[in-house]
């Protein structure tokens, strides 16, 4: 599915830093070293070594260089890298170097892609690693390590054997009639197809799965003055808001990321919600009402010095329904509001940083067991859902009393699908997508 030429990248970031690595792989990746890297040395496979690149006579860099032959290497091709000062200017001549010798610029994913045609990884595993590179905090990247460790593979071959076994079943009563009757096999199948769709069904939680890749939202909510922007900066450890005693001071939304319990958090701090006559304010609010909305979690923000206000009020009926924590916030001050009138509440002072550490953690709760589940890729659950949704499709066959081999034709349609997940059923048009979304170099 790829002609077997040469390919090399950059496989570093780019701009200036300590290395630069450019990374070649095919049949001309020793022709090329040996071309460019002196001295000429016998190379060994995987061990590195110290010269320079050299082109015409002209030293390009003071560099480390190691050669791993096939089998053994990322793409399962002859791949070699070089180890160069970081900065753009040596790592492009040495590129315009590589390409003057018939080697081509890798596309995006290109060595991975590789890696997967020659059966080193499957797709799963391939998505992993792109899944690895971009992880933002500890359950995202954990994810990302049980994937590429063949979590996800694994769960789907013990999938595909099952439905296999429920194939054989219907295979069975249909070239044994007399032994095997329609009831028999449709109990059997109508069971495991129902089973084995729930299980499927239960492997994919969208919202744990985009919480460890995108992290969660918490929007701070409440009337003008109650220290919404205080607490802001207080769990951002940072001035990120400006704080007045002046009511309406934020009009916009604010946005602040921190990591909790491994877990990327993004604080979003709200226009003061009340009923006023400013058009610029009215729009911060409109926005304000919209972010409570969407969030993951609301932090519904009192001020505990003073009653409850009407605004007050209308914001804990509005987000009854919803994730939320009760802030009482200015704890510090004599309590007009306590704790045990409200439901999963917490006392702070985001001023004098009081009760801090309790609202983090309540915070962190929510985020508990993202990115854990079985599968964690939107293209993987989608998968899943479509070959349950076959699955069921099969049970139904069968509870009409239509022909087995009816629902054979469901099962083998689950069976298709799930093969899409690890790449056992691919086209071209599958891989496009999967590693245009690669970075060169990878």
């Amino acid at each position: 599915m790829y002609e077997k030429d040469t390919i090399a990248a950059l496989a570093t970031a780019q701009g200036e830093g300590g290395i630069a690595i450019v990374r070649i792989s095919g049949e001309k990746a020793e022709y090329c070293l040996r071309q460019l890297f002196q001295p000429a040395v016998s190379f060994e496979s995987h061990r590195i070594f110290y010269g320079h690149m050299v082109q015409n006579g002209q030293v390009l860099d003071e560099c480390m260089a190691v050669l791993m032959r096939a089998p053994r290497s990322y793409t399962r091709e002859d791949v070699a890298e070089i180890h160069l000062h970081g900065g753009s200017f040596v790592a492009a001549s040495v590129l315009k170097a590589l390409y003057a010798l018939g080697v081509r610029p890798a596309a995006a994913g290109e060595f991975t892609k590789r890696a997967f045609l020659n059966g080193r990884i499957d797709l799963s595993r391939a998505e992993a690693v792109m899944a690895l590179i971009s992880a933002e905090g500890s359950r995202a990247a954990r994810a990302a390590v049980r994937q590429l460790d063949g979590g996800v593979s694994s769960f789907v071959q013990t999938a595909q054997e099952k439905l296999l076994a429920l194939l054989s079943g219907v295979a069975a009563a249909i070239d044994y009639p007399e032994e095997i009757t329609f009831e028999e096999a449709a109990g059997e199948m109508t069971e495991g197809a129902l089973s084995l769709a729930h299980e499927l069904e239960s492997a994919c939680d969208e919202r744990g799965a985009r919480i460890a890749r995108q992290g969660l939202e918490v929007v701070l909510c409440g009337r003008p003055n109650v220290g919404k922007s205080s607490l802001l900066n207080a769990l951002s450890r940072e001035e990120v808001a400006i704080v007045t005693d002046i009511p309406g001071t934020t009009r916009d939304i604010l946005r602040s990321d921190m990591y909790l319990s491994g877990l990327k958090v993004r604080f979003v701090d709200t226009a003061g919600l009340r009923q006023n006559t400013d058009v610029i304010e009215a729009i911060g609010v409109e926005r304000a009402r919209k972010a409570v909305a969407g969030a993951d979690v609301a932090l519904v923000v009192l001020d505990a010095s003073q009653p409850l206000q009407a605004e007050d009020e209308k914001l804990l009926e509005e987000t009854r329904d919803m994730p939320r924590i009760v802030v009482l916030n200015k704890g510090d001050l004599p309590a007009a509001l306590h704790k045990a009138q409200f439901e999963n509440a917490v006392v702070v002072s985001a001023a004098k940083k009081l009760g801090m550490e309790e609202l983090e953690e309540k915070i962190a709760a929510y985020g508990a067991g993202a990115g854990e589940g079985e599968l964690t890729q939107e293209r993987h659950m989608a998968l899943a859902r479509e070959a349950a949704a076959a699955l069921r499709r099969a049970a139904e066959a069968c509870r009409m009393g239509e022909a087995v081999d009816v629902a054979a034709v469901e099962l083998n349609e689950a069976l298709h699908v799930l093969g899409r997940i690890t790449g056992e059923q691919v086209d071209e048009k599958l891989l496009d997508d999967v590693f245009s979304r690669f970075c060169v170099g990878k």
